[in-house]
């Protein structure tokens, strides 16, 4: 199979020594030219993740007209937003039929739409098979070997077995599911939960605290995405539990990080100025926030997050209100 990954970053990059691993003709799009450059000369990506040697079967470009003419079958993995603009420039080079999977993370802030909503309006019926890949996947341990198990989620059941097979091996396992809004809300809105987690850290609380935001968290995430078409038990499951574990514990998340840093006082600005990487959780929070009230579903931790971000609130002012609220039943 000949598959088109789509983002450069430390994620695109796994995934693309993940497809080659399965002996798959892998072409890896970096939006930067010296990116793909640097990838070419080195194999290895020595901004996002340079302890990966790259297999002989990637090349590389950063021409989105040579990314659609290479394979029908695209791994997206760009950010939440710039999928809507790098996919409609990759219209204008489609000549046939496109089958998408989405390993993006987020929530489009102006439609408040997910990556299968826009993948659908932009391709339109030129979108014959969509998928979504989610699941606990740090990239710098999927791409040295460790063992790793996430979720491939399609409508259409014989895609996600057909993606299942083609991107499992001995060190990557795929469990297939039909539930596609529960995966892509499930991995979206738990960046906003390791964003809390990471303040809490940054504050120097505890791990009563930690068990209570986590717990809490990911009912509220399951609050609302169940009432947006997502099952609840994709949210007991590695889309849900199992990456709000990982995000929200591990040394490697770039949204706990976010959330340390702004419970040590520092200011957003600050925070995304002095990173190339993203934290997707940071606009999710945005659209979680907008979802919520536009639905009229309760989300406690994610407006207080919002606060943290976009209003200058004090973290002690925001557990203190979480604290305080109405005592209810479980």
């Amino acid at each position: 199979m000949r598959i088109t990954v789509v983002g450069a970053g430390s994620w695109g990059t796994a995934l693309a020594e993940v497809a080659s691993r399965c002996h798959h003709e892998v072409l890896l799009w970096a939006h930067d030219p010296k990116v793909a450059e640097a990838i070419a000369r080195t194999r290895s990506n020595p901004i996002y993740l340079p302890a990966c040697q790259l297999d002989a079967h990637v090349r590389v470009t950063s021409s989105l007209e040579d990314a659609a003419r290479f394979s029908e079958t695209l791994l997206m993995a760009t950010p939440s937003h710039h999928y809507r603009e790098v996919l409609s420039t990759l219209l204008d080079f489609i000549s046939g039929d496109v089958r998408v999977v989405s390993a993006t993370k987020g929530i489009e802030n102006e439609s408040l739409k997910r990556m299968s909503e826009i993948s659908a309006e932009i391709l339109g019926e030129r979108l014959v098979g969509f998928a979504v890949l989610s699941g606990p996947t740090f990239a710098v341990e999927v791409s040295r070997g460790d063992p790793t198990a996430a979720v491939v989620a399609s409508s259409v059941i014989a895609f996600a077995e057909e993606m299942q097979v083609a991107l499992s091996s001995r060190t990557f396992r795929l469990y297939r599911s039909d539930d596609v809004a529960g995966v892509e809300f499930a991995g979206s809105l738990k960046n906003i939960i390791a964003i809390a987690a990471g303040v809490l850290d940054g504050i120097g609380l505890g791990s009563n605290t930690m068990a209570a935001l986590v717990t809490r968290g990911l009912f509220e995430i399951r609050r609302l995405g169940v009432a947006l078409g997502g099952k609840p038990e994709t949210f007991m499951g590695l889309a849900g539990m199992g990456d709000l574990i990982l995000t929200a514990t591990g040394g490697l998340s770039r949204n706990r990080s976010v959330g340390i840093a702004l419970g040590q006082g520092r200011s957003i600005d600050s925070i995304l100025g002095s990173t190339r990487l993203v934290a997707e959780g940071v606009r999710t929070c945005r659209s979680a926030k907008d979802l919520a009230e536009r639905h009229r579903i309760e989300m406690p931790i994610t407006i207080e997050i919002h606060r943290l971000i976009y209003e200058s609130e004090s973290p002690r002012d925001a557990i203190n209100r979480l604290m305080q609220r109405a005592l209810k039943a479980e």
